[in-house]
């Protein structure tokens, strides 16, 4: 039987909304749309650049609680309201994201909170053990 394991991160949307930081799935880890939120203290910075970091910061959490790392995403998708804050966060993306190259697309959408100014989802498949 395939596992199916859920990750939560403590974020109290997980718990308003009904859903999962990330979800593992066999050797699949999907991760859920991150922003920029400290979990611990369910604050956000106004800098565009310092939500990608800590999206980041919660992804690679959830990533390694996984058994994975983000050499192992194969897919991100990045949703900015804003299509100018993306350039800027270019060079937070690249350190995590440039080795490892995995497909991407960016989207321009409203996000669920005015203070969001961007949201960050991944898809990796965990090495082999």
């Amino acid at each position: 039987m395939t596992e199916r394991r859920a990750i939560l991160s403590g974020s109290t949307f997980e718990e308003q909304i009904g859903y999962a930081r990330a979800v593992v799935h066999g050797d699949w880890v999907h991760v859920s749309g991150t922003t920029g939120f400290d979990y611990t203290t369910m604050t956000i910075s106004d800098d565009v650049v310092e939500q990608a970091e800590q999206c980041l910061r919660n992804i690679g959490s959830a990533l390694a609680e996984a058994g994975c790392a983000f050499a192992d995403v194969v897919r991100v998708r990045y949703l900015l309201p804003d299509r100018n804050d993306f350039e800027p966060c270019w060079p937070v993306l690249r350190r995590c994201f440039g080795d490892v190259r995995p497909a991407a697309t960016m989207l321009v959408c409203g996000l669920a909170d005015p203070r969001m100014k961007i949201e960050i989802e991944v898809y990796a498949q965990r090495p082999a053990r």
